[in-house]
């Protein structure tokens, strides 16, 4: 084996003037939204632990590191092949381009260009160099829509995972503090990079980390832990087979199941501490069982209960293997629809992945089946009503933004009787809907694209249930792919065809995103339309889902189903021969109308209403 080197080095220190290609081995980025969460969350956390705005930026210097782990490099020649790290690697590009459009157009900028792609004799090439994915990173880094049909997995993952990163990043840090932090980033974030030169040493070195030796896991740690305590041999034989029967059961969702899954258990039923936002704060329950919940456990076996074996062996075969269930039949319903249970699949759409938490909050292992049922759709509805409330009024639903609410909730929620659960979660959503109504018109902005896309979903498949046709949540949703629905504006982007009633094209654009004039079509057919006028394309929405087909005369045809709808629930549906202003307020009055029932307190109030 040759010279291998290691060295720590800053982001700026690994990324500027570099070349990094990918060996064909591990070709695909497969990061998913949860791994981007969590990168942004601890990044960005780590820095508010230093940040205040009153500090000069300067001060920056003096805030903490953040290591961000290792990856090994294959140098060949003058190129340098990443062995292991490129998931790593490349999230983390997809942050910096999305910093350096965010800061575009600031006095106060902080230059990143040069960490992201280097131009030598007017060409551009990226610092991560992966041939398939350039024209797409060139779009990203642009700020321009990317088609990625009939492109590698990796290409269609970097755009849904940059717009996890728009989506995550703290609206707190897109202000003063974002010079402030892109410093800290470039400079305070540490990296070790491990150089061999061969590929057999590289892969060696890449053997030897990752299936050799490796260190026990937090599970593992806890499991020894529980079954050391339990002095009788059959019981602890049970007790075994029941961890070791759950864990089996998370590994098929992935490796990080079983980490997630105590950590939310933990923290829905014990965790009553969180670390406060401000330099040098402690560490507390909640902070603590997200780093090292195998310890917590440990440190609070008189606050668990776990002083015995008796304790130990009931604390597996009651406990965890109750909220261990109850878990994995939410992770399933996050990602289907499960009867009584749609709201964890729109909230899990969302994004939200601490409603998890919340739901086991409330449940005891004593529960009966439909009691715990009844729990579950009571807490998941709240969450479904909350979270498009706060989002229709342009507020964040990210990690950081509502960490702290959620577990106030979580401690306000737990082990409570179903109608205790009832009036508390009745109370909370009628506090919250005197400020977050349907009053104000959303309008569509690069933020929240995503969001109000699965609002107008759930509104079409609203609407075609109520008119006794098959829900279709499932394919309105869907934004990429073949089968991808996207935001339609039914005015064209033609400024010159509505001088009669805007003085400027600014006013013209900013009222052509407003809600009241976007509808869901099919990609191909949104695409087909183009820039045809209203007349023209209300022809088209005619063959379309319910509530773009509701603009056209004939849809108040022969639709008993939707006649009835429109008689029982009140909501004011009306054609629409042309588009004028006056029309986009009322198709706006009429999105209200399902928002206000859609994501009603009645929902909570009354077990029947659907």
């Amino acid at each position: 084996m040759q010279e291998i080197q290691g060295k720590t080095r800053t982001i700026r220190e690994l990324l500027s003037g570099a070349k990094y290609g990918i060996d064909y081995y591990q070709r695909e980025y497969k990061w998913q939204s949860k791994q981007i969460a969590e990168l942004v969350n601890d990044l960005t956390g780590r820095f508010r632990e230093d940040y205040d705005p009153s500090h000069p930026r300067k001060e920056v210097i003096q805030y903490g590191y953040y290591f961000l782990g290792s990856i090994i490099i294959s140098q060949r020649d003058t190129l340098r092949m990443v062995v292991d790290g490129q998931q790593r690697l490349t999230s983390l590009t997809l942050l910096l381009v999305y910093l350096n459009n965010l800061q575009k157009g600031r006095d106060d900028l902080s230059k990143i260009e040069d960490l992201i792609f280097a131009e030598s004799f007017g060409e551009k090439s990226f610092n991560l160099n992966v041939l398939e994915r350039n024209d797409c990173m060139e779009s990203l880094f642009n700020g321009q829509p990317f088609d990625p049909i009939g492109k590698a997995e990796s290409v269609a993952n970097l755009i849904g995972r940059y717009q996890d990163v728009e989506e995550y990043f703290p609206d707190e840090l897109k202000d003063k503090a974002l010079p402030y932090f892109i410093d800290w980033l470039k400079d305070k974030v540490h990296i070790v990079e491990i150089t061999a030169y061969s590929d057999e040493d590289a892969y060696t070195i890449f053997e030897t980390m990752n299936d050799r030796g490796l260190s026990l896991s937090a599970t593992d740690m806890l499991k020894g832990y529980l079954l050391a305590n339990i002095d009788d041999v059959g019981k602890r034989g049970e007790a075994d087979k029941c961890i070791k029967q759950w864990l089996l059961k998370f590994g098929e969702h992935g490796k990080e199941t079983e980490t997630d899954f105590f950590k939310t258990w933990l923290r829905s039923q014990y965790a009553v501490k969180i670390r406060e936002r401000k330099k040098d704060a402690t560490p507390e329950d909640f902070d603590l069982i997200g780093t090292e919940y195998h310890r917590w456990v440990r440190n609070h076996e008189e606050l668990l209960e776990l002083s015995n074996g008796a304790t130990c062996y009931q604390w597996v075969t009651r406990d965890l293997d109750f909220y261990a269930r109850v878990y994995l039949k939410l992770l399933k319903a996050s990602h289907s629809n499960v009867s009584g249970l749609e709201s964890v699949r729109y909230n899990a759409d969302h994004g939200f992945t601490q409603q998890y938490q919340l739901l086991l909050a409330p449940l005891q292992p004593g529960d009966d089946e439909t009691t715990i049922e009844t729990k579950l759709k009571l807490v998941a509805d709240y969450i479904d009503c909350w979270l498009n409330r706060r989002l229709w009024n342009f507020k964040s639903v990210t990690y950081s933004t509502v960490q702290y609410t959620v577990f106030q909730l979580t401690k306000e929620l737990r082990g409570l009787s179903v109608e205790d659960l009832r009036t508390s979660l009745v109370t909370r959503l009628q506090s919250e809907a005197v400020d977050l109504t349907f009053s104000t018109q959303p309008y569509l902005n690069t933020w929240n694209a995503k969001s109000l896309h699965r609002q107008l979903a759930r509104m079409i498949d609203w609407v075609e249930t109520q008119s006794g046709e098959p829900g279709q949540y499932s394919k309105y949703v869907v934004r990429s792919g073949q089968y991808a629905y996207e935001i339609e504006h039914i005015w064209a982007n033609h400024y010159e065809r509505h001088t009669d009633e805007f003085d400027s094209s600014a006013g013209f654009s900013e009222y052509r995103n407003r809600i009241g004039g976007l509808l869901l079509l099919p990609k191909k057919v949104n695409a087909s339309l183009g820039d045809k006028d209203y007349r023209y394309k209300v022809e088209q929405y005619v063959k379309e889902n319910l509530l773009a087909k509701s603009l056209h005369p004939t849809c108040y045809q022969n639709n008993p189903g939707f006649k009835q709808m429109i008689q029982r629930t009140g909501v004011e549906f009306q054609s629409h021969p042309t588009f004028k202003k006056a029309d986009l307020e009322q198709r706006f009055g009429l999105y209200q109308s399902i928002a206000d029932q859609l994501w009603s307190i009645k929902r909570l109030q009354n077990e029947s209403f659907e």
